[in-house]
């Protein structure tokens, strides 16, 4: 049996001289205790030496991707191929099978062969003679170095942190710009309240107020290059009709330092934002391309780095800052926000209300796609985020014009808006809105007259039926009920002196309505019924109270 041993100053194939004591592995290390000892179980065949770094991170690079490297096909031609017959002892499983595939040679990779592995290690400097151990720990120092900056793929073009540092940075820069700005406008103000409104642009207001300085040198001043004319005679003529208070030159000094550093924090900002978009076009092209690269670079920041942001789905790209307000909706069982930092995006901003759901929806399953592009491609052009944008673009054009779309004869063609034509019309006011009463015809058929006419005729009589059965009752003194509009009255015998006397007057007061009756005209029968019937309920009901 052959053994395959690789070491950070060059391959070493070792020959098995008693494979028995192989058999037992668990006091297979009893064995390698010392050289002498090892020497026995194992001998060195060939060893074939690396160059330099350089070489050895190759061949390191190639066992660890599972590869087999040219230097190594060459040995193994060379040196195994003439005991083809015999395995080869193998520490990777891979290599193994990529050795089997190409050279045709019986690989064999066990617990055994571990244990044979570690035992070699442990006794290599005995093993592997003309090999200073000082060369050797040098030489594993060095491809240990190499190793970690390939494993690393260490480049300074595709370090995120800076983008990281550059964002954090412009955020800051944002918050002190806007204090400096305020304090300066509201200390100047006291001095020269009215050019806070002439000028509305900052770093233009602070530069004005460095060059003039008290208002009173606004007059003999010229500040053409910084403002332009009609604002410059509106801010001379401010100045000297002002209502500000009069300020000492220790204090005019203090506000031009302030005004100086306001404009150099803007002049640095502006340099410092250049500087990340140039870093994001040379990092993440194709996010650049999708999002702007404000909000790529939030995004990293916020991921942590570029490769962590690829590992994320599109789903929590799209919530990316909003953490707070869907763990919030959670927890309360309301609606989950629909963006967080992608909603700053210029796709999303140029969509209406209704919507930016889709929209961020179908941005953040792009943006997910160019992410990851960009992290794990070797690709650095933004071919592919120009594509998915244009699809974005597309699918947003199509909910826009979605309410105004209309299918013609020949397929689906844009609806066209007729021009807006104002028609005055003149509107007369409708008098038969003012009246709720139900509109009847003053003239009345003669039948409906007639019946109506019976009808009063017949109640009539039913009425003075029942009045002369409850006189005639309490006139004998026999316990009776009168029913009059619900009401129960009952009349005894000890009543009779009072109706007596009360008969006459009423009879009085009979002749005296029939009088008043006969002097007025009639209007209609209906209405001369309705009169009569009410009377005679008076009167039942005043006899029964009395």
């Amino acid at each position: 049996m052959l053994v395959l041993f690789e070491t950070a100053a060059g391959y070493a194939i070792f020959k098995v001289l008693n494979e028995k004591k192989l058999q037992e592995v668990d006091s297979l290390w009893k064995e390698f205790e010392t050289p002498e000892k090892a020497n026995k179980i194992v001998k060195l065949k060939h060893f074939e030496k690396f160059q330099d770094t350089t070489e050895a991170l190759a061949a390191s690079t190639a066992l660890v991707e599972g590869k087999l490297s040219k230097n190594l096909k060459k040995i193994l031609k060379k040196i195994v191929a003439k005991d083809a017959h015999e395995q080869l002892a193998v520490a990777d499983a891979k290599l193994g099978g990529v050795i089997k595939d190409k050279l045709n040679l019986s690989c064999i990779h066990s617990p055994m062969v571990t244990e044979l592995m570690r035992g070699i290690r442990s006794q290599i400097e005995g093993l592997i003679t003309g090999l200073p151990s000082r060369e050797m720990a040098a030489m594993c120092l060095g491809l240990a170095h190499s190793l970690s900056r390939y494993k690393l793929k260490f480049s300074p073009d595709k370090v995120d942190t800076m983008i990281i540092q550059a964002i954090s940075l412009l955020d800051d820069l944002d918050k002190e710009l806007n204090n400096y700005i305020m304090r300066c406008r509201e200390w100047y103000g006291w001095h020269f309240p009215e050019l806070g409104k002439i000028i509305t642009d900052n770093l233009t207001y602070c530069k004005c107020v460095r060059k003039v300085g008290d208002r009173s040198n606004f007059a003999a001043s010229d500040v053409s290059d910084i403002l332009p004319e009609e604002i410059e005679q509106d801010v001379k003529a401010a100045a000297e009709i002002s209502m500000g208070t009069e300020v000492s030159e220790e204090d005019i000094n203090n506000i031009i330092h302030l005004c100086d550093q306001v404009i150099e924090i803007s002049e640095y900002r502006t340099q410092l934002y250049d500087y990340l978009k140039n870093r994001m076009m040379a990092i993440a092209p194709n996010l650049t391309v999708m999002v702007g690269e404000l909000v790529g670079a939030r995004l990293i920041a916020h991921a942590g780095s570029l490769l962590n942001l690829a590992k994320h789905p599109a789903s929590t790209v799209q919530l990316l800052g909003a953490e707070k307000a869907l763990f919030r909706a959670l927890k309360t069982k309301r609606d989950t926000p629909k963006f967080g930092l992608i909603y700053h995006a210029s796709l999303v901003g140029q969509t209406n209300t209704k919507n930016k759901g889709k929209i961020s929806r179908m941005l953040a399953a792009k943006t997910a796609l160019t992410i990851r592009y960009d992290a794990l491609g070797e690709d650095t052009s933004a071919e592919m985020g120009a594509e998915n944008r244009l699809k974005v673009e597309t699918r947003l054009r199509l909910l826009e014009e979605r309410g105004i779309r209309r299918i013609s004869g020949t397929g689906k063609a844009l609806a066209r808006t007729d021009k807006y034509q104002n028609k005055s019309e003149v509107k007369i006011f409708d008098a038969s809105g003012d009246s709720t009463l139900p509109a009847v015809s003053k003239k009345r058929k003669i039948q409906e007259v007639e019946e109506q006419d019976a009808e009063v005729a017949v109640k009539a009589k039913k009425i003075k039926a029942e009045v002369k059965v409850c006189t005639a009752a309490s006139l004998n003194g026999w316990p009776n009920t009168c029913c009059d509009s619900g009401v129960l009255k009952q009349t005894t015998v000890e009543d009779d002196e009072p109706v007596k006397k009360k008969k006459k007057k009423k009879n009085k007061e009979k002749q005296a309505e029939e009088e008043a009756l006969s002097e007025e005209p009639l209007i209609s029968p209906v209405v001369e019924n309705t009169e009569k019937k009410k009377k005679k309920k008076k009167k039942v009901t005043n006899e029964f109270e009395d």
